[in-house]
């Protein structure tokens, strides 16, 4: 069963070593020691940012990271989107997320984390229209979690790579918050 929490700073030794994980060092390329995680995780942790770090966990044991935010808190995003012609509506969501053991990967474990949280989404933030996904096109584990979770692809777009090595070529991702009734919160997550 996937859940998850709020991250904390106890997390971060946590963090800075699947960050350190060649298969998450090549898409998030993200500093790992000590001090870069605290200083790039720790406004999220302590409330200072509007942004979500959770803690995924597999039946109780920690397994990945999600980052959950909505557009609205971070308009360069909006304009860079904009500018590569993708449309970002009002009240859209994203997320970005990682599953940090080595030997978990491949096995869908990724596209349940990202439906759970898309669902629990629409029910933790009650204004969210959609949740907008970029991604690089080189990254297809990513991509096709996405899929698999039930994102669609609307877009193609140049975009600034997170890894300076990568081109800007991203697809975007992208669904929007069912007409339906749903079921579920950030402890119990949906099924629709």
């Amino acid at each position: 069963m996937i859940t998850w929490r709020r991250l904390v700073e106890a997390d971060f030794p946590q963090v800075g070593e699947w960050l350190a994980q060649p298969h998450v060092a090549r898409w998030w390329n993200h500093e790992t020691s000590p001090e870069a995680v605290a200083r790039d995780f720790g406004p999220a942790a302590r409330g200072e940012e509007a942004s979500e770090d959770l803690l995924v966990l597999l039946d109780g044991r920690p397994i990945g990271l999600v980052q959950r935010c909505r557009f609205a808190d971070f308009p360069e995003y909006v304009a860079e989107l904009a500018a590569a012609g993708v449309d970002v509506p009002d009240g859209a969501m994203s997320v970005d997320y990682l599953i940090g053991v080595p030997g978990l990967t491949g096995r869908g474990l990724g596209a349940e984390m990202i439906r759970a949280i898309v669902s629990a989404t629409w029910a933790d933030h009650p204004a969210s229209t959609a949740v907008v996904v970029p991604v690089h096109t080189a990254n297809r584990p990513s991509w096709r979690a996405l899929e698999k979770a039930g994102l669609h692809r609307v877009a193609e777009a140049s975009l600034e790579p997170d890894n300076p090595i990568d081109d800007r070529a991203h697809y975007v991702y992208r669904i929007d918050r069912p007409t339906g009734p749903f079921i579920g919160s950030a402890s119990e997550p949906a099924e629709w």
